[in-house]
């Protein structure tokens, strides 16, 4: 029986299936001893390399617990949600867990809030999706005041990336403030849907994706995610 590498190595844990295909196509992955091609398979006995190195296999799950690791932290402003270790203040670094971990996502350096990180490489791209219509609630504070206007015009969609965003709720919580609720995730978006309407974001938190709040969790702090968490988040999921 063979497996795609890309899915293959995101099983152990190492990393996302979109990081894999970029290491397969930076040829840093090798199959007992060749270079890997992207669309690559391998079988039982096959030995995979990344950079040099094996991929530690994952630990057999215990009996009634899980195979793959869920958290969801409150990301402090500062800390950058990359699993490159070259770079001060990765997430990965600031989290320490014990096992490889990655966000699942990401939040710009100045925002704050939830965000999940997992060593389930394959939920990734099915979390991120916007087709799989995943909700992500911010709350936004701003240098102006949030008029009627400007709430009706976030939420009809607005012009960036040279892409129109998809239409979403937005509501106004305080005289400098709102909260806003999208399905999708474009680079920097909230900060460039209200640039486009000459407002500039002064503080941005994420407060729930899908079914899972950021509830209680201080500014880096993190939890296990719950089953029911689990079940609403991914619930074609059966391997967790």
């Amino acid at each position: 029986m063979t497996t795609r590498l890309n899915k293959f190595i995101a099983e152990t844990g190492f990393c996302s299936r979109r990081e894999a295909d970029r290491l397969i196509g930076g040829r840093c992955v090798t199959v007992n001893g060749h270079p890997a091609g992207t669309g690559a398979v391998v079988g039982e006995g096959d030995v995979v390399l990344v950079n040099g190195q094996p991929l530690r296999a994952r630990e057999a799950r215990k009996a009634g617990g899980r195979r793959h690791v869920y958290i969801a932290l409150n990301k402090p402003v500062g800390i950058t949600c990359t699993t490159e270790s070259a770079v001060k203040g990765n997430i990965v670094d600031f989290v320490g867990h014990e096992q490889r971990i990655f966000p699942v996502g990401r939040l710009d350096k100045d925002s704050e809030g939830l965000i999940l990180m997992t060593s389930n490489g394959n939920i990734v791209n099915q979390i991120l999706r916007a087709e799989n219509n995943h909700q992500k609630e911010y709350l936004v504070a701003v240098n102006k005041p949030v008029t009627d206007e400007f709430l009706r015009g976030m939420a009809r969609g607005v012009r960036i990336h040279n892409e129109t965003t998809l239409p979403c709720r937005a509501s106004r919580i305080a005289k400098f403030g709102f909260r806003i609720v999208l399905q999708q995730g474009l680079n920097r978006q909230i900060r460039l849907m209200a640039a486009a309407f000459d407002y500039r974001v002064t503080q941005l938190r994420r407060v729930r994706i899908d079914n899972v709040k950021i509830g209680a969790l201080k500014p880096g702090q993190w939890r296990n995610l719950t089953d029911a968490e689990l079940k609403g988040l991914l619930p074609q999921q059966l391997d967790w």
